[in-house]
């Protein structure tokens, strides 16, 4: 591997379409054997992993979709709750009648890809995470720069202002968490889905359903839920950090290493939270010599 790949901003595969839900919803389908379904968080896309697939796909049939509302995918009049999400992406993985499943999770992705795990043991063949959602929140136990910035996205006017009017997920969050600043090809790839203001509900509804101090009541006890199955499971599992990290920082990389069983760990370098977007092809690397000796 040459760690100074260039990180390209090519999207290289042939869109897909479903119709679930009465909505169609985005995705690709490249490679043959076992399937890998790769799921995305707020506010990106499957164009998050455009530089990692490519790794895979020699070893399995690689599956990234667009989450509903997301990427390329359509936006109905839904509220854009984690359990409306949850149930397009079960209704996908049924349609597309897919076992022996490796999940590779990202922020979000990682909330709707444990509870699928968990809920569905039978399906899955291994878990790789990274940025993820393993366990609810507190605030005590935020960092205190995103303390100040969810509680302000979960204020009902200064949010709407802040994420709907001012796009701030896409034109702050992004940049503050990866480390090199993204070509312009690859900012418009993720701004484009969320060109207007009634266009950014789905990006303006995910930090709401954050489980912080047990709220919203619903996601913290899915998430508490998956959160206990997560420590004992027998499924592989494979963490893959960056540092400093955010979700994932030194607090939640220690709560892993001593609660997950079945776990590898492996570090990435350096990176915030987008850590795709900075160190693609060590992520890649690592994803694929792991998954070919399960």
């Amino acid at each position: 591997m040459n760690m100074s790949e260039k990180i390209s901003a090519e999207f290289p595969f042939e869109s897909r379409y479903m119709e679930v839900e009465g909505s169609k919803m985005h995705y690709i389908d490249e490679g043959k054997g076992d399937p890998i379904l790769f799921l995305h968080g707020n506010p990106t896309s499957s164009y998050l992993w455009r530089n990692i697939i490519p790794y895979l796909v020699p070893h399995a049939r690689c599956i990234a979709l667009d989450l509903i509302g997301m990427g390329k995918s359509d936006k109905p009049d839904i509220d854009y709750r984690f359990t409306e999400h949850y149930t397009f992406v079960e209704k996908f993985i049924s349609k597309l009648n897919l076992n022996n499943l490796t999940l590779v999770v990202h922020d979000w992705g990682s909330g709707i890809g444990f509870h699928y795990a968990f809920s569905n043991p039978e399906k899955i063949k291994a878990l790789a995470f990274m940025e993820s959602l393993v366990k609810p929140f507190t605030w005590s136990g935020l960092q205190s720069e995103f303390k100040l910035m969810f509680k302000m996205m979960r204020t009902p006017v200064l949010g709407w202002i802040m994420i709907n009017v001012f796009n701030f997920f896409i034109k702050v969050m992004m940049p503050k968490t990866i480390l090199r600043k993204l070509s312009i090809e690859e900012k418009n790839a993720y701004m484009q889905p969320f060109k207007s203001i009634k266009s950014r509900k789905p990006i303006r509804r995910w930090p709401c359903e954050v489980p912080i101090d047990g709220e919203p009541a619903d996601v913290h006890d899915i998430i508490s839920n998956y959160s206990e199955r997560l420590k004992h499971s027998e499924i592989p599992k494979l963490l893959l950090y960056a540092e400093p990290g955010a979700i994932i920082d030194e607090v939640s990389l220690k709560w892993c290493v001593d609660n997950i069983e079945n776990l590898e760990i492996e570090k990435v370098g350096e990176g915030i939270h987008y850590i795709q977007e900075d160190v693609p092809h060590t992520i890649g690397d690592k994803l694929r010599n792991w998954y070919v000796q399960l």
